[in-house]
């Protein structure tokens, strides 16, 4: 029989851990929330009646609970918790944050409990779907000994791939996770904006763009960082480099920081690749400079 896990914030990491959790055979002891209409909505997709705004009285018969709370209450909302002896003992305990580690969860510990973190390297979209967001995907845990084994195996019946890292390393971690998340968004932005200029406008952007963008990936994970790169810097066209910020400068000048910043950077990449010279780099360095 698998274990019981109650969900404490109903949001939508919340409600996608506890649909597809009970669609893998776990047991649900509640769902708990400070939003009732939230709670009710998760409660339904989830397909159980067992939910409420008081969150100990969930928790207390849990073997998992899940805080999926926003990040700035995690700690708060396991303290609440903890100081009503709502984790039964032994329970494992463990929030989904990538930017927090276990240890925000010490409170826990009163309750004889086990703590752990657990994040799903994934982007979560509201609404209901019945496509597992779960299935190959990484997710990352770490915390106590027993509580890293039970968020291997909540994993692994979820359809994901895991990895173990360690406590000190979660803000790195998270960094990262923004960078390849986040950051492309702003980065496609980017090329959005100066392909705008070119006469391409609307879904056409994205069109235009997708070859190039699936390639260079492809390309990554065949090949590596350095080997991928390619273009004007890659090859030391400083007069290329040039033409670019000449362009940006009269076209689109709110973007010129960050092509220079970007550009800046790839030169190192050029560089370690051993594709330019150092002359070359210099010159590069010298009209790319952002600060």
């Amino acid at each position: 029989m698998k274990p019981s896990f109650a969900i404490v914030g109903c949001g939508k990491v919340g409600t996608a851990l506890g649909k597809f959790l009970a669609g893998a055979g776990y047991r649900i002891a509640g769902l708990a929330g400070k939003n009732i209409l939230s709670v009710k909505k998760a409660a339904q997709i989830i397909g159980t009646g067992k939910f409420g705004l008081v969150s100990r009285e969930i928790t207390k018969d849990a073997d998992i609970v899940f805080i999926t709370t926003p990040d700035n209450i995690i700690s708060d909302t396991c303290d609440i918790i903890s100081q009503n002896n709502g984790f039964r003992e032994n329970a494992v305990v463990l929030h989904c944050s990538g930017a927090l580690p276990s240890t925000i969860l010490s409170s826990a510990k009163k309750c004889k409990t086990f703590t752990g973190s657990m994040h799903p390297l994934q982007s979560f979209t509201a609404g209901e779907s019945d496509i597992n967001p779960f299935e190959n995907i990484i997710i990352s845990v770490e915390g106590e000994n027993r509580a890293v084994n039970t968020a291997k195996k909540i994993a692994a019946d979820l359809g994901a791939k895991c990895f173990t890292i360690g406590t000190e390393a979660k803000t790195a971690y998270h960094a990262a996770a923004v960078v390849a998340s986040n950051y492309l968004v702003t980065l496609l932005d980017l090329a959005f904006g100066l392909i705008e200029k070119a006469g391409i406008s609307g879904r056409d952007r994205f069109k235009v763009l997708k070859p190039l963008i699936e390639g260079t990936l492809s390309n990554i994970e065949n090949v590596g960082i350095s080997e991928a790169l390619t273009g004007p810097i890659a090859r030391g066209d400083v007069e290329t480099v040039q033409r670019h910020l000449n362009e940006i400068a009269l076209k689109t000048p709110e973007l010129m920081s960050l092509y220079k910043a970007l550009g800046y950077h790839t030169v190192d990449i050029a560089v370690k690749r051993g594709s330019i010279a150092k002359t070359t780099a210099d010159s590069l360095r010298d009209i790319l400079r952002f600060y």
